[in-house]
């Protein structure tokens, strides 16, 4: 184990440059104290880190010196053929450039390893877009991955669904993201971080002029305080229902996963018929519609009273499209 951190803690060094004691044990999850016997190790052990003192001061190797991509365990090294992303790496323009990464990895391990790196593709692989979607066109993503990582401010045409439909803005991209088989750009415009479909965009012009990136900027934690306000803002109203305990095992399968948790965390006991009554969130009081009748009749909604007005519209129509059928015909299929 002592052997692993002192690995880690070279690497460290070599990627990041100088860092102080804190930084190693706190990146190590190791005391300071455990840090200068470590770092003392490897001097002794031959390799060229020393401290530099002062306000600015840490460790740091020696200007040159690089260790090689040695002591990779099995696991490790099928853990690296398994987080390839081939299909998204295509799309972001460096399809030849994994594939090129990979055959030099493959040629750099061990026989064994790199056989069970090749084991590993046939056996596992990565499927991004959600089932019954169409990969969504996205022809700008590669210019526009260029962009965030040399850090140029862009021009976009971009279409939204809010009147006015198309709308130009000038924008200081920050990242790119994939969820579900769908790129997202994420973007600074007026001082504020907001996020723009990739599919949406139009045009794309980038510009001769440096992006402003906001100090201490986490593209992660981004994306995550995004998606949590999307879910909290898409859903504003709440339909109080009643559906049996088998439409509310199904809500798993036909509701948005919030709808669905939320129905499950909200429903009360079952009463002696096997009904439960439930809060869930809804869109609009359509959106609302659409999903309820996807339960049919093991569903009514108490409130709000033009959900229910509209699904008796609904299910009147309904009726007048299908009449019911002949009392003979309901005996033979009751026989």
């Amino acid at each position: 184990m002592r052997a692993s951190r002192l690995v880690s803690l070279l690497l460290l060094l070599q990627a990041r440059g100088r860092m102080t004691a804190t930084e190693l044990a706190d990146a190590l999850e190791v005391s300071v104290r455990t840090v200068y016997r470590d770092v003392e190790s490897l001097g002794a052990a031959g390799v060229p880190v020393y401290a530099e003192r002062g306000p600015a001061g840490g460790y740091r190797l020696l200007d040159g010196y690089r260790t090689r991509l040695t002591g990779l365990t099995a696991g490790e090294a099928e853990a690296l053929f398994l987080a390839g992303m081939p299909g998204p790496a295509a799309e972001l323009g460096l399809g030849s450039v994994l594939a090129t990464a990979e055959l030099k990895l493959r040629a750099a391990l061990p026989t064994d390893l790199a056989d069970g790196g090749a084991r590993i593709r046939q056996r596992f692989h990565l499927d991004a877009p959600s089932w019954f979607r169409e990969p969504e066109p996205t022809p700008h993503l590669a210019a526009l991955a260029t962009a965030v990582w040399e850090d140029r401010r862009v021009t976009v045409r971009y279409q939204r669904w809010q009147a006015p439909r198309e709308v130009t803005r000038t924008l200081d991209p920050l990242g790119v993201v994939l969820k579900a088989g769908r790129w997202y750009l994420v973007a600074a415009a007026s001082g504020q971080v907001r996020t723009y479909r990739v599919g949406a965009i139009l045009d794309l012009t980038v510009l001769d002029e440096a992006a402003e990136r906001p100090t201490g900027f986490d593209l992660a934690g981004a994306w995550q305080e995004h998606t949590a306000r999307y879910e909290q803002g898409v859903y504003r109203a709440e339909a109080r229902v009643r559906m049996t305990v088998a439409a509310l095992a199904q809500t798993t399968y036909l509701f948005p996963p919030a709808m669905s948790r939320a129905a499950q965390d909200r429903a009360d006991a079952p009463d002696a018929d096997g009904w439960v009554t439930t809060t869930v969130p809804i869109e609009s009081v359509r959106h609302g519609c659409v999903e309820m009748l996807k339960l049919g009749a093991q569903v009514e909604v108490l409130a709000p009273p033009e959900l229910r007005e509209q699904l008796a519209s609904t299910a009147h129509a309904l009726a007048a499209l299908y009449p019911p059928p002949a009392v003979e015909a309901l005996d033979a299929l009751r026989r």
